[in-house]
């Protein structure tokens, strides 16, 4: 009786000790998480957002085939963060002249960037998937052995004006420019993002090349957003160049199965093109023409898509998203509204990221509105518009003009309007949320249309009919056209 007593005592000890076990382990990335909320709110808790600014790029860095400008955080002026800290978002514009290739590198955060201008190849590895695109040749038909002949790589995608590519943190890539004119792109860099645990700064790792400058010239901007202990802790560390430069060279050799001699050309330590280097000849890449690929995902899957059948080797990490005819909200006098978020889209999921494209017609409006669950992060593409920005006491954070080539960043739940100029005005933004939610002021789905006329009535202290015009004085949704009373609000 005895013994069976300290069996059964012994059995729910084991089962309470495994309970326990597995409950620490439920709990360990639930830790994580919440240290990272943490932390994340350790960088927010500084943001007061009392004075937005719409920013041109105040780092540039010329390279052999192009050039590369940032829009650095700014904050070493006083004990406030700047508006792109808060957001948690950094942001660079990349000029790739013909013939030029942005060396391959990876971040510590995703990454999504826009397609402004002209056309490429975009390559991304990913860890772990096969090298599937491959030259058709029958090498081992003639005695060769696939990797003396045979070229093998991993999937490439042709990218033009008006891609969106979204990529996550860790994963290497290059763009290449194979179009007859320079090729631009407005990439952001989400580093509030819980993929990165580093800091609130974007760090690239460079796998070729010596971007020398480049990192001086970020670690400097780095420097300037850190306290004068970290400056000094910081200070008499120098660029060294790719992530090959800090490792020996024999055991590169070693690591390779090469010749020391190859080992130090990987580390290319005399190399001065920095980022974006100049191809003497045409690159000679395996891929399918971007009609062959489209017609394949058209032909080839069901109409009734909905990314479930993909796995991560064969995510789609492209879709254009100047398509018209994509647009969700259009007004053939005002202009259109196109999003991409995680179901349209599905690796947005796990970016936690929406991309927004905006184009307003001469004097279009975008109705005043607030974003339910993101910031955003707005770069101006083409034309020009005033910008309001309210906050939550009803104070005016920004009100001016928006230009071609400016940032600017709309907080959270703050209220923005914006008025395109006679040229008109075309924006592309990043939220950072996967299914940013947009909630309009005025329109035909709008909050104040949604009340009741009496509760407005009595709220702004208006006759019963005032509060109709107000509910149906715009019969649009989100983007508005130029009306009556465009010449008086002027």
């Amino acid at each position: 009786m005895a013994s069976s007593t300290s069996l059964l005592c012994f059995a729910l000890f084991s089962l309470l000790l495994s309970h326990v076990c597995f409950a620490q382990i439920e709990q360990m990335p639930q830790r994580s998480q919440r240290g990272q909320q943490r932390q994340q709110r350790r960088w927010q808790s500084q943001c007061q957002f009392q004075r937005l600014n719409a920013r041109q790029p105040n780092r540039r860095v010329e390279c052999e085939a192009g050039v590369s400008e940032y829009w650095d955080i700014q904050n070493s002026e006083n004990d406030n963060a700047d508006e792109l800290q808060c957001a948690g978002v950094e942001t660079a514009r990349h000029t790739i002249q013909r013939r030029g290739l942005l060396l391959p590198s990876f971040l510590n955060a995703p990454v999504m960037f826009y397609v402004i201008q002209g056309r490429g190849i975009h390559g991304a590895v990913i860890p772990g998937c096969p090298e599937t695109f491959e030259r058709g040749t029958s090498a081992s038909s003639r005695g060769y052995t696939s990797q003396g002949s045979d070229e093998q790589h991993q999937k490439v995608r042709e990218i033009r004006e008006g891609d969106i590519v979204a990529l996550p943190a860790g994963v290497a890539d290059w763009v290449y420019n194979n179009g007859d004119s320079p090729l631009v792109l407005i990439a952001f860099v989400d580093v509030g993002n819980q993929a990165n645990q580093l800091d609130q700064f974007s760090r690239r790792f460079h796998l070729a090349g010596n971007p020398h400058r480049e990192q001086k010239t970020e670690q400097e901007a780095r420097l300037r957003s850190q306290s004068r202990s970290q400056q000094r802790r910081q200070e008499e560390q120098n660029p060294n160049g790719n992530i090959f430069s800090g490792f020996d060279t024999r055991i590169l050799a070693e690591s390779f199965n090469i010749d020391t001699e190859l080992a130090n050309k990987l580390q290319n330590r005399d190399d001065m093109r920095e980022r974006i280097v100049r191809v003497r000849e045409d690159l000679h890449i395996i891929a399918p023409s971007r009609i062959q690929e489209e017609e394949r995902r058209r032909y080839g899957r069901s109409e009734d898509y909905n990314g479930l059948e993909e796995t991560f080797c064969t995510l789609r990490l492209r879709e254009n998203i100047d398509r018209p005819s994509q647009a969700d909200i259009f007004n053939p006098r005002g202009g259109r509204l196109t999003t991409l978020n995680s179901y349209n889209l599905p690796i947005l999921r796990s970016l936690q990221l929406t991309a927004e494209r905006g184009v307003l017609y001469k004097n279009g409006m975008m109705a005043p509105h607030f974003n339910l669950n993101s910031h955003s992060v707005v770069y101006v593409t083409r034309g020009s518009a005033r910008v309001q920005v309210a906050d939550d006491n009803g104070r005016s954070v920004y009100d001016g003009e928006v230009r071609e080539g400016q940032v600017f960043v709309v907080p959270q739940n703050y209220a923005v309007v914006k008025k395109a100029s006679s040229q008109g005005f075309e924006w592309i933004a990043v939220k950072t949320n996967n299914n940013a939610m947009r909630n309009p002021l005025a329109g035909k789905v709008s909050a104040m249309r949604a009340m009741p006329d009496d509760v407005l009535a009595n709220a702004f202290r208006i006759s019963r009919e005032q509060a109709r015009r107000l509910k149906y004085g715009r019969d649009e949704i989100s983007v508005f056209s130029p009306s009556s009373q465009q010449s008086r609000w002027e």
